[in-house]
């Protein structure tokens, strides 16, 4: 299973596709843990995990532990935005744990490596 990883950089996001082989070290952290970069191809990047979603589409939630998929009553926050004050409704949600069913990672860059990350992931431009 690959997993997508959302890499927010300040103003910038980037999309990156990790692969199977590295995937062993992804499953098991939780929201709020630092990764290293070098899992995604971002040598000396430190990146944090924020959230992701599962394959069926339900957002991960911090205060929700293992990888286990729950319906919560919420009045706002992550996944449910209500329409007036005081509404409340009961939400899927997915544990902080990445697992198998884990599809995105959102993560925020924490300590950047030597070179930026749109220098890593462009392709070297050809002269014509």
């Amino acid at each position: 299973m690959t997993f997508k990883v959302v890499v927010s950089d300040k103003e910038n996001s980037y999309q990156i596709e990790s692969d199977d082989s590295i995937n062993k070290q992804i499953i098991g952290l939780t929201i709020g843990e630092d990764m290293d970069g070098k899992f995604v191809g971002l040598d000396g990047y430190k990146l944090k995990i924020t959230g992701g979603s599962d394959k069926n589409g339900f957002p991960m939630k911090k205060d929700i532990e293992g990888s286990r998929r729950i319906k919560s009553l919420v009045s706002g926050g992550i996944g449910y935005k209500p329409r007036a004050a005081g509404v409340r409704r009961r939400k899927s949600f997915r544990g902080n744990t990445i697992s198998e069913d884990t599809v995105q990672i959102n993560t925020v860059v924490s300590e950047a490596g030597g070179r930026s990350i749109n220098e890593i992931l462009s392709p070297p431009q050809e002269e014509g």
